[in-house]
């Protein structure tokens, strides 16, 4: 006969979906015709799932993605744009995260890249890879407050330990030559260890303008860290004179203005 100190163990042991599973087997006669190692095995998957779960909810709401409903099945490859859905598909399998590779994705504002990017987030998630969503801004941002506050090593390790470190509004505005120091030391230190999503409305082949070029003596060195094997998804229009913005094509636009 169980009692209620056997459900108070299992609530103190951290089991509460196994305690749950228990008491709805209890209340379920046709639970007695099962053999005792199958209910015992019901009860383990139970909980099982339930800690999986919860694991990738902690993951998904750490990794604070803008888009936190993007997903790679809702991708959109009828919408107009230019897209490898081959090459999506494979990168969906983390493969190059195993590898330690990195990723592009590029287009125009509205292209759908930001999406992209989180649901490339989400898929890393689910196969349980540390993960961080920020932009650019916002990071420069938070390295030059820590440097202020004594905080600077904690917070770059922040960004530099995920498996999967997304990186929005790459080089929208030129880095200052601080700033610049604090992309190199954060990529050289997430280099042939982690892999990056940058996700820029310049080409791949612009930023090392908007690194300063000639001038910069860290635009080379940042650019080596990162290009090496990086697989590269450029957002552009079957048509451009027919290029519509991805709020357009799902009406946001004309809902955001009513």
């Amino acid at each position: 006969m169980i009692n209620q100190s056997t459900f108070d163990k299992l609530i103190e042991m951290h089991l509460t979906a196994m305690a749950d599973a228990l008491r709805t087997q209890l209340k379920d006669p046709k639970m007695e015709e099962l053999p005792f190692e199958d209910r015992v095995g019901m009860l383990v998957d139970v909980e099982y799932c339930s800690r999986k779960n919860n694991r990738l909810k902690k993951l998904i709401r750490g990794a604070e993605f803008d888009q936190s409903d993007a997903s790679i099945m809702d991708i959109n490859f009828t919408s107009g744009r230019k897209l490898n859905k081959d090459l999506i598909r494979r990168l969906a399998t983390c493969e190059y995260i195993t590898e330690h590779h990195n990723l592009f994705v590029t287009g125009a504002t509205g292209s759908g890249k930001t999406y992209m990017a989180c649901a490339f987030g989400m898929e890393a998630c689910k196969q349980y890879y540390k993960t961080k969503y920020v932009r650019l801004p916002d990071l420069l941002l938070d390295l030059e407050i820590a440097r202020n506050d004594g905080t600077y090593r904690k917070t770059l390790s922040k960004y530099t330990n995920p498996v999967l470190l997304v990186i929005d509004e790459w080089l929208l505005l030129k880095p200052t030559d601080h700033e610049q120091k604090d992309i190199f030391e954060l990529l050289s230190r997430r280099r042939k260890k982690s892999s990056t999503i940058f996700c820029s409305q310049y080409a791949s082949d612009g930023w090392y303008e908007q690194l300063g070029g000639t001038d910069s003596p860290l635009a080379d060195a940042i650019l080596d860290r990162i290009v090496h094997d990086a697989y590269k998804i450029n957002i552009e229009p079957v048509d451009p004179s027919k290029d519509l913005s991805m709020r357009e094509v799902y009406g946001l636009d004309k809902m955001l203005s009513q």
